[in-house]
C-alpha cells in the first residue's frame, strides 16, 4: 500500500487556526509565543525548546522535510497571531501511517478551541487527503494534560514505553502511545466537529 497522495507541506485553513508550513521567517512569532508564561521552563517533560534553541529547533524541523521524516507547521490564530508549532512525523508510506505530535502552543491558547481544530485538520489530510491507515500520537507519562487532551479526541490507547528516552535534564522517560485508525476516523471526526460547533 502507499499514501494516495504523497506528504508535503501544504497549509491547512480553518475557522480558528491556520497551520502553515514552517518557515525560518516564522521564528520571531515563535519566540514570542515560547517566552509567553516561560513555557519552556513550565513545561520541561515536553518538546518545547528554549529560547536559544528555537533557531536550531526550526533548522532541525526544516532539515527532516528534505530527507522526507517530519512536515512541520507552524500555527497561526485567526488574528495571525502565532500560537505554535506542531508536526506530522515518523512518516511511513507501506502502511501507510503517519504521527501527529512535537506540538506546543503558547499558554493563552490552551482551552480556547484551537488545538482542538488543529487536531482536526491535520487528521482531516491524513485520512481524507494522504490515506493514511493509523495516525500515532505519543505523549510522555507525566503530561497528564496531553494525555487527556488526546483521548477526547477518541484516540485508543495502545501502550506505555516504560524507559524509552531521557529528558533533557537526564530522567528517563516514560512514554504513551495512542492510535486512531482509518475505521474509527469517521466517529473520531464527527466528535471533533461537534466540540468545535459549540464555539459558535
Amino acid at each position: 500500500m502507499s499514501f494516495r497522495t504523497v506528504p508535503a507541506p501544504i497549509t491547512l485553513t480553518g475557522r480558528l487556526v491556520e497551520l502553515r508550513p514552517l518557515e525560518p521567517s516564522h521564528h520571531d512569532g515563535l519566540l514570542e509565543a515560547l517566552l509567553e508564561g516561560d513555557l519552556w521552563k513550565n513545561a520541561w517533560y515536553t518538546s518545547v525548546p528554549s529560547p536559544d534553541g528555537l533557531a536550531a529547533e526550526i533548522e532541525r524541523r526544516l532539515g527532516l522535510v528534505e530527507t522526507g521524516g517530519m512536515i512541520p507547521f507552524t500555527t497561526f490564530d485567526a488574528s495571525g497571531r502565532v500560537l505554535g508549532l506542531t508536526s506530522f512525523y515518523d512518516i511511513v508510506e507501506e502502511v501507510p501511517r503517519l504521527h501527529i505530535g512535537y506540538t506546543w502552543n503558547r499558554p493563552s491558547a490552551h482551552g480556547t478551541g484551537t488545538n482542538a481544530e488543529s487536531k482536526l485538520l491535520l487528521l482531516r489530510h491524513a485520512f481524507d487527503e494522504l490515506g493514511v491507515f493509523r495516525v500515532g500520537l505519543t505523549t510522555q507519562w507525566v503530561n497528564f494534560q496531553s494525555r487527556a487532551a488526546i483521548e477526547r479526541l477518541g484516540a485508543k490507547q495502545d501502550g506505555v514505553m516504560r524507559a524509552i528516552s531521557r529528558y533533557r535534564n537526564g530522567a528517563l522517560r516514560d512514554s504513551v502511545e495512542f492510535s486512531i485508525i482509518e475505521p474509527e476516523w469517521p466517529a473520531v471526526k464527527a466528535n471533533l466537529e461537534a466540540r468545535l460547533a459549540k464555539r459558535g
